[in-house]
């Protein structure tokens, strides 16, 4: 290895210097007390004109997380999320479990306390939170929801260490990363390794052993009813052609299982989106395809005399203790790769094809697509009262192909999926994981990743309050990333209150409504956009309504501001 010292080249140099070549762009930003070292170091840079990230100030680190989550989710690229020692950890909150659930590499560094207090080292302690912000265990806070944490202790390896973990965070699984650092060592002199990045390159994408291809291909093409599942096989846009080419190869269905990218084209006709009712009963072969949750067990019984294969970069979800599907065979490989060799399989056994079969299923398949996009349509008139039906339908109106939509509906979900169809790859997103507010910061770093394409975001209410929409709203005005969203407001928790009378249909709080999920009186989200960033806010309240204020928001979005439709549905 090559060092270079410099005269005055600091570990907070250095650490900069590392971010800009190992390809993060922009860093997302709350200081505090533990940044001085960083904070001089990206001065003296901008000083002199040379490279370093653009910084995104965050006034909340999830929202920070949601936006590098983003970000990555759209170029593939990682990026940084700078907090604030303990408390700022402590911040990142659920949207680090987001992250780490749906696969996404994020550079997280946080500060730690300085070790010495009495001037000992440049950036000793000089501060009374710095005694109070010193836990025994800072790092726990997060190693549930990170590939790795890791303490930066001298500026000599910064640059090592940088690349170390930006390897780590984005070979398969792919995940956050969490680094600490205390001012003393980010004070310390750097030495630039003039490293060669294909030395730190991520793990290579591995494809499936020969038995594997050949049992798969074999049962596919002899299957009456097979089924793909997938979830999230669109994270590589490549990917969805080659799962195109095998649906239609053998007129496979392809049904997803709450998806976080676009899988599948929604217009394709062995598309059935997420309406897999009676085809897990009918189906003698499934191949669950980048898919955490295929079905849940209570739904096991339906697929005991299904032959059953998972194929993802980690089949048997080594971080989830308690999991389990019934499967012949769980293959660990990456989709693309996988689908090109089973694509090249099949190809060669085309000769042994029963093309009537296939062809019989092609047109089954194509009319219950057609059937179901016929029904849908018709539940999704305007009528006296406001539905989630007719309101993701007039949204599918505003959006071109190449719109980028970004969802956080929840109960609504199911409907939203149905009507807005999607036909390119890299132009749907959705959390990945379980924590709620997600879509605000990553609409922020989708527009980011992606200024030249519109940007549409739909949350529910009890969504748009956990996003923090006061810093989302600023962020976005302060950063031009305009983008629509649309509120689909119930004025309530819907999930706790079905989930409830699913599991007590006879109940008391059946029957007595009493669920404590109601947000009456309710409050004028949308004002909170425009009072943070100068969004245009909309409420709606009337079906005859939605269209104008849909047209109004999305004029405002062109014309550089964010625009917040704030649709009022039946309360919960």
């Amino acid at each position: 290895m090559n060092y270079n010292k410099k005269e005055g080249y600091t570990a907070s140099d250095a650490m900069n210097d590392a971010l800009v070549k190992a390809g993060v762009s922009h860093v997302f930003i709350n200081t505090g007390t533990d940044y001085p070292p960083i904070i001089e170091s990206w001065a003296k840079y901008e000083a002199e004109g040379l490279p370093k990230p653009e910084i995104i100030i965050s006034p909340h680190e999830s929202v920070a997380v949601s936006a590098a989550q983003g970000y990555a989710m759209a170029t593939g690229r990682a990026q940084g999320v700078f907090v604030h020692v303990d408390v700022g950890t402590q911040n990142l909150g659920g949207a680090l479990h987001n992250a780490y659930r749906c696969r996404v590499p994020v550079f997280v560094l946080a500060g730690l306390s300085p070790y010495t207090m009495e001037g000992e080292l440049p950036g000793s302690r000089d501060s009374y939170i710095q005694f109070i912000q010193n836990p025994r265990d800072q790092a726990g806070i997060v190693r549930g929801y990170t590939k790795m944490e890791c303490e930066l202790k001298t500026g000599k390896n910064v640059q090592q260490m940088i690349y170390r973990s930006l390897q780590v965070a984005k070979s398969d699984p792919p995940g956050p990363v969490y680094m600490m650092a205390t001012r003393e060592a980010l004070e310390e002199e750097g030495w630039d390794v003039n490293a060669d990045m294909k030395d730190w390159a991520p793990c290579a994408p591995i494809g499936l052993d020969p038995d594997s291809v050949d049992i798969l291909a074999e049962a596919l093409a002899g299957a009456k009813n097979p089924l793909i599942i997938t979830s999230y096989l669109g994270r590589n846009e490549d990917a969805v052609a080659e799962l195109v080419a095998l649906s239609d190869r053998l007129a496979i269905p392809v049904a997803e299982s709450v998806g976080s990218y676009m899988n599948f084209p929604t217009n394709h006709p062995m598309s059935l989106g997420g309406a897999m009712h009676g085809l897990l009963g009918d189906a003698d072969v499934i191949l669950a395809l980048d898919c955490d949750l295929p079905w849940p067990p209570m739904a096991a019984g339906q697929v005991e005399n299904s032959r059953v294969f998972y194929l993802d970069m980690d089949p048997i979800k080594t971080d989830i203790p308690l999991w389990h599907i019934k499967t012949e065979r769980s293959m660990k490989a990456d989709s693309c790769v996988a689908l090109r060799q089973l694509n090249a399989k099949l190809a060669a056994m085309a000769s042994e094809l029963d093309s009537a079969v296939i062809e019989e299923r092609r047109v089954r398949v194509t009319k219950r697509h057609d059937d179901l996009r016929a029904d849908w349509d018709a539940q999704a008139g305007q009528g006296e009262t406001m539905t989630s039906a007719f309101v993701a339908s007039c949204i599918q109106e505003i959006m071109d192909d190449d719109t980028i939509f970004v969802n956080e509906t929840i109960t609504d979900r199911p409907i939203v999926d149905r009507y807005i169809r999607r036909t390119k790859p890299g132009t749907t997103y959705s959390a990945g994981g379980s924590s709620l507010g997600w879509f605000g910061g990553a609409a922020i770093g989708i527009k980011l990743a992606k200024p030249d394409k519109k940007v549409v975001a739909v949350a529910s209410d009890g969504v748009y309050i956990f996003a923090n929409p006061t810093p989302v709203y600023w962020m976005a005005r302060r950063y031009n990333t305009p983008f629509l969203t649309v509120v689909f407001n119930n004025q309530g928790w819907n999930a706790p209150k079905m989930i409830t009378k699913v599991q007590h249909p006879e109940g008391v709080a059946a029957k007595t409504g009493k669920f404590w999920a109601s947000f009456q009186p309710a409050a004028q989200l949308d004002k909170i956009a425009e009072a943070a960033g100068g969004a245009l806010a909309i409420t709606v309240e009337k079906p005859s309504e939605l269209r104008d204020a849909l047209k109004k928001g999305q004029e405002a979005v062109d014309s550089g501001i964010c625009a917040v439709i704030n649709v009022m549905l039946p309360p919960v």
